[in-house]
């Protein structure tokens, strides 16, 4: 049940994906807040490099699945909730209002994966559905769990400029 940017469905034939082909993609994508992205300049730096500055929606390297539904939800809110905000500004000059707007394109394309996501899921069966959901609350559970431990840190030592230090 993975969905590109457009809302249509991605691997529909494959029925069981070789563990090679997994790992390739584990590999060759990097989590983003609403799905995954493969966009290698920003695979390579881990998610912090988006050429595109998190319009994840408009970029065709950009996957999701129904696990990211409630995400999406509540980023079409957002986006909704900021250009009320911003439309109710009145002491901003006009270019940094256009900058900062949600534009009408993103929410139109938000609604419309949320849409065909939904509308994927509801065309399926009870049993389906049910066994969707499951899948669905145990993957949210664990994303929610991942502890980011990194790579540990050595502090360099403070250098000492003041006239009173000793060589």
């Amino acid at each position: 049940m993975q969905f590109d940017r457009h809302g249509n469905r991605v691997w529909r034939t494959v029925k069981a994906l070789p563990d090679t082909e997994r790992l390739r993609r584990a590999v060759g994508e990097v989590a983003v807040p609403y799905g995954l992205c493969s966009e290698p300049s920003n695979v390579a730096a881990g998610g912090h490099d988006c050429p595109v500055r998190f319009r994840c929606v408009g970029c065709g390297h950009f996957s999701t699945d129904v696990s990211y539904l409630p995400d999406l939800e509540a980023y079409l809110a957002d986006l909704l909730r900021n250009r009320e905000r911003l439309a109710a500004v009145i002491d901003a000059d006009a270019w940094a209002k256009a900058g900062a707007m949600p534009s009408d394109e993103e929410i139109r394309r938000v609604r419309r994966l949320i849409g065909r996501v939904k509308d994927s899921v509801n065309g399926l069966s009870e049993q389906e559905r049910t066994e969707i959901e499951q899948a669905t609350a145990l993957v949210r559970r664990a994303r929610n769990n991942v502890v980011h431990l990194g790579l540990p840190a050595v502090r360099q030592p403070l250098v000492d400029f003041g006239p009173d230090r000793t060589p």
